[in-house]
């Protein structure tokens, strides 16, 4: 298990390997299609984003409200694949360095994290309730307005994932499947 303290730079996301197992420590934030819709609009627009994404991670995730005594509800990923068309922006305009989801990424996603040096986690689809667990505060930082999909700040300890994509491009569910794969019956 490799352990990751965010800020999430550029030399720790190029040393992760597809395939390994982290535990992300520190401060993320959430962001799902129209989160991200919004920050590409105001790239357009040529504003500041309400967030600073240099060196950050964003987690595909829409979470549901609070539990007494938790600090957010259930929080799995959404699959990834629709943010595809934000994601290459905000890794090559505003330094984003991490996502989290499920599922896999597009080539454009891909191309964009191999040149910047941005890697792609994969969380545990069906294990919302238990990844909540690993998350101590949150609050709503940017689009109050989207509800859910608002973006929130995180503060999380030990977040299990595992490096889907890294910055080489190596592919885990590529891996997965040659790794395992058996020899069709003769």
């Amino acid at each position: 298990m490799v352990e990751i303290t965010t800020p999430l730079t550029e030399e720790k996301a190029r040393a992760l390997r597809a395939g390994q197992k982290v535990a992300v420590t520190g401060v993320i934030f959430t962001g799902r299609d129209a989160a991200h819709k919004k920050l590409v609009e105001a790239l357009d627009r040529g504003e500041e984003l309400p967030v600073d994404l240099r060196d950050q991670i964003i987690y595909y995730v829409g979470p549901c409200p609070p539990k007494p005594g938790w600090a957010i509800g259930s929080a799995g990923p959404t699959t990834s694949y629709r943010m595809d068309s934000y994601a290459p922006r905000l890794i090559r305009e505003a330094g984003l360095r991490g996502m989290i989801g499920k599922g896999q990424r597009g080539p454009e996603v891909v191309a964009a994290m191999k040149e910047d040096g941005a890697v792609y986690f994969l969380a545990m689809g069906g294990a919302g309730a238990v990844l909540a667990q690993r998350i101590k505060k949150a609050e709503v930082v940017a689009y109050p307005e989207l509800g859910t999909e608002a973006i929130h700040r995180l503060e999380v300890v030990g977040f299990p994932l595992i490096v889907g994509l890294d910055a080489a491009g190596n592919d885990a569910y590529v891996e997965g499947r040659t790794r395992y794969a058996r020899p069709a019956p003769a």
